[in-house]
């Protein structure tokens, strides 16, 4: 059964992955790939769900990193 925050649309994603970092402490593309493990996604079919924002606060950490964005997938 879908409940209203696994119907999957930007506002509802881009709140479900700040939940996610503000409850567990990690970072932004980690708590896309694990929201991606949890509700069993691809993770580069995510990209149309993640807001401008949570781009923004992706590619920094990736590119520190050393990692690829989801975002460049």
């Amino acid at each position: 059964m879908i409940d209203d925050e696994t119907f999957l649309n930007k506002p509802n994603f881009t709140k479900m992955v700040e939940n996610k970092v503000l409850d567990t402490k990690q970072s932004y593309m980690d708590a896309v790939i694990d929201l991606c493990d949890k509700l069993d996604l691809d993770p580069t079919d995510v990209k149309k769900f993640i807001s401008p924002v949570i781009q923004g606060k992706i590619e920094p950490s990736a590119l520190l990193n050393n990692a690829k964005s989801p975002l460049s997938w």
